[in-house]
């Protein structure tokens, strides 16, 4: 499952000392998405795309500022900004990719981490077709207690489908989540824990391998 509140707690926690011990502005700038919980990374991804004027899907320095301010990282100068920016973009063309941008950002998620993904992914795969699907959630899951499928709110697939835009692009939230986009959301969780046995028994323990 996604982090439960305690997990989100405690990936802050982690977050925020390493904003504090950070060595350089890229360091910085991961901590200080990662200060916003397991989604600070995908969320800043949503607000590049709306600062997107023109529709490059690069950004240059005065939208990566000012998306980074639209994002509500105030923490961050805008001296250290222009490091973070001269730093990725390694070719000097003065834009910076997306893709690229959050790819370096997330960091890496070594091979071990990737395999208790992997299983998750697997397990909530139930048709077995390489996507995740309101389908798929509804041959595992029953929504019937869902607080929302209590009050009437929420029918049993739109309980699912919030589920699912947990995991799913924020660029792209179609109910369909891809194994790169579930890949991309544990490695954001994965950027704040530097503990690989803290990093399995979550997994185990959120879906039960």
């Amino acid at each position: 499952m996604a982090c439960t509140a305690d997990e989100e707690t405690h990936l802050k926690e982690l977050a925020e000392n390493g904003y504090r011990t950070a060595t350089s502005p890229v360091q910085k700038l991961r901590y200080a998405c990662l200060k916003r919980g397991a989604n600070g990374i995908k969320g800043l991804g949503r607000s590049f795309r709306r600062m997107d004027d023109d529709g490059s899907k690069t950004l240059d320095l005065r939208e990566f500022r000012d998306g980074l301010h639209d994002y509500g990282l105030r923490e961050l100068d805008d001296q250290t900004i222009t490091e973070v920016f001269r730093e990725l973009d390694k070719d000097g063309s003065g834009k910076l990719s997306f893709d690229e941008f959050l790819v370096a950002i997330r960091g890496p998620i070594n091979s071990n981490r990737q395999e208790y993904v992997r299983q998750a992914f697997r397990k909530m795969d139930a048709t077995n077709d390489g996507q995740i699907t309101v389908e798929d959630i509804r041959k595992l899951y029953n929504a019937s207690k869902h607080p929302k499928f209590l009050s009437g709110e929420w029918t049993e697939d739109q309980c699912f489908r919030h589920f699912l835009d947990s995991f799913d692009s924020p660029g792209n939230p179609d109910g369909v989540v891809t194994w790169d986009e579930f890949l991309n959301y544990y490695a954001g969780v994965s950027a704040s824990i530097d503990d690989d046995h803290y990093f399995s028994e979550m997994m185990k323990r959120a879906w039960r391998l």
